[in-house]
């Protein structure tokens, strides 16, 4: 799983330089996509299925704006100055899977733009200093969505993180809400893919085939990364 999260980590420091404005959702996937077969390693998204849609089509998930999560790359999708856009890539290599989410800026961004990517940020990092051994998940869960809430803008309607390992997804689900004390054990050994999407003027989602938007067309930001639980404080393995 190391060898997958690293992959990531570095794919994510090279796009840093590639996301400019100009240029097409399509680009950057298959950017990434070459990155990831250069590592021996193949894409976990792509080809991906689940009951009445077709086969994910990208390498990345590419998430412009008011788009959550699931956005589909795209030569029609042109990125321009003021954009944000949210990448979430999966990486499988040696039977096991990482998985790891940024939002990145397009040029200058607005403030309310700064501060969303802001908090998104800081809530992944105070969800992941919870993931111990002996807390429950709605640990997790209640310190992200406190975190967000105190901050004026919403966690997205049943968008949950993940347990992550020899599947992409895998129990236990992850609330970016909950309650403290709830849920299941986390135990030393657990992977998890933590990853709050946040958005600025409401809770309520939009879906549209695999996409995810807010349903007020306002802004939405995305951070995750995989970690393992120790015995200690958490490993975020898709951190170099």
């Amino acid at each position: 799983m190391r060898h997958s999260c690293h992959i990531i980590a570095r794919l994510f420091e090279s796009l840093e330089e590639l996301i400019k404005p100009g240029i097409s959702t399509w680009e950057i996937d298959n950017f990434a996509d070459s990155f990831i077969r250069k590592q021996g390693a193949v894409p976990s998204f792509k080809g991906y299925t689940v009951p009445g849609l077709p086969p994910f089509p990208g390498t990345i998930c590419a998430s412009p704006n008011s788009v959550i999560v699931h956005g589909i790359p795209s030569k029609k999708t042109i990125l321009k100055e003021g954009d944000i856009l949210g990448v979430d890539v999966g990486v499988y290599k040696e039977g096991y899977h990482g998985d790891a989410a940024r939002t990145y800026v397009v040029g200058s961004v607005s403030e309310l733009a700064r501060k969303l990517l802001d908090v998104t940020s800081t809530s992944l990092e105070i969800g992941i200093s919870m993931a111990v051994a002996g807390n429950r998940i709605g640990d997790i869960s209640a310190s992200i969505g406190d975190y967000v809430a105190s901050n004026g803008f919403y966690v997205a309607d049943n968008l949950t993180g993940h347990g992550i390992g020899r599947e992409l997804h895998e129990s236990p689900q992850i609330p970016n809400f909950g309650q403290k004390g709830k849920g299941p054990r986390i135990q030393v050994g657990m992977t998890l893919a933590i990853e709050p999407m946040v958005n600025v003027g409401t809770n309520n989602v939009r879906e549209t085939g695999w996409e995810f938007r807010t349903a007020d067309d306002s802004l939405s930001a995305h951070f995750e990364h995989t970690i393992l639980v120790t015995d200690g404080q958490p490993e975020i393995l898709t951190r170099l």
